[in-house]
């Protein structure tokens, strides 16, 4: 675990196929709201995949540890990551998947100002700092100017899904500082993963009954949503995730992570016919680079400092 490697050509293809695959679920789930409701949706995908998890960790020879204990703060986890998904396919029927995807993933944001707080070697470096400005600077741009300007032009129903997504991005990053400083660092990823699915597929579903989001039309398209999400997204797309930050350096394949939200809006655009306005992409576009100062700090760092001594070289 302590010898992993630099990002080669291999790790790059995965990422990239990662980021694309995650870009692509809003879109997925809102071109077929009408068939099968987003939260509906996200709750089955989450069964369907926790189960599939439990069969690969069966074939594994792994085995759930509940006597530790870290079932508690697994239920709290669970619960943050049904919180965030409830908040994403509530968001998916007022704003659009490009808006949606742009503002849940400003996680890492959020992320990096509670750990900052909460655990001493999580303290942010100037360049983070001016990150985390620089994001909150473009989510208020994106906010305010959606459509040239005119907020009155965005609509009210718009601008309450940007905030549920937004919403959302803040439960997504509660639930990693919560992994990140509990006993569920310590265990297998597909356990913690098991955790979260599991709630998901409880929470949601009865949220979608309350919501009278329950009536589902098997049409072919939803079908394939529904399988994509199943099998991609929740099992696939979360295992190669696992097998990247195990055997390659985090902060390496995380700084690729700012690939998804651009990935999303281009498919919200080209597959829904969603317009892309000035003022919203100006923010999504600070936002994406404040979450590539935030996550890629110490990747950054590392390339100015090799720049500087390869000008150093050569001026001698």
């Amino acid at each position: 675990m302590g010898d992993r490697r630099t990002l080669d050509a291999h790790a790059v293809g995965l990422m990239l196929v990662f980021c694309l695959t995650l870009g692509m679920q809003q879109v997925a789930l809102k071109a077929t709201g009408d068939d099968i409701s987003p939260v509906l949706q996200i709750a089955l995908r989450s069964g369907l995949g926790a189960a599939l998890i439990a069969c690969y960790m069966l074939a594994r020879g792994q085995r759930m540890s509940l006597g530790d204990g870290s079932w508690k703060p697994g239920l709290i986890v669970g619960g943050l990551f049904s919180l965030e998904y409830v908040l994403l396919g509530e968001a998916l029927r007022f704003t659009t998947a490009s808006h949606a995807v742009v503002f849940l993933y400003t996680a890492p944001i959020f992320t990096a100002l509670l750990l900052h707080f909460l655990v001493r070697d999580e303290r942010m470096a100037a360049m983070q700092w001016l990150g985390i400005s620089l994001a909150f600077v473009g989510i208020g741009v994106a906010f305010l100017l959606p459509a040239g300007g005119d907020v009155e032009a965005a609509g009210q129903a718009s601008l309450w899904g940007d905030l549920l997504a937004l919403l959302a991005g803040v439960a997504w990053g509660a639930t990693t500082v919560l992994v990140r400083t509990t006993r569920l660092s310590s265990l297998a990823p597909e356990q913690t993963l098991i955790y979260q699915l599991v709630a998901a597929f409880v929470v949601l579903l009865a949220s979608a009954a309350v919501l009278g989001q329950l009536t589902i039309d098997p049409t072919p398209l939803a079908l394939t949503s529904l399988a994509f999400q199943s099998v991609i997204v929740s099992f696939a797309g979360f295992l190669v995730w696992f097998w990247l930050i195990r055997h390659y350096q985090a902060s390496r394949i995380g700084v690729l992570s700012f690939l998804t939200p651009l990935f999303g809006v281009g498919f919200g655009a080209w597959l829904l016919d969603e317009p892309i306005e000035p003022g919203f992409m100006i923010g999504a576009v600070m936002v994406v680079a404040g979450i590539t100062l935030v996550s890629g700090e110490g990747w950054i760092r590392q390339w100015l400092a090799s720049r500087r001594r390869q000008a150093a070289m050569f001026g001698k």
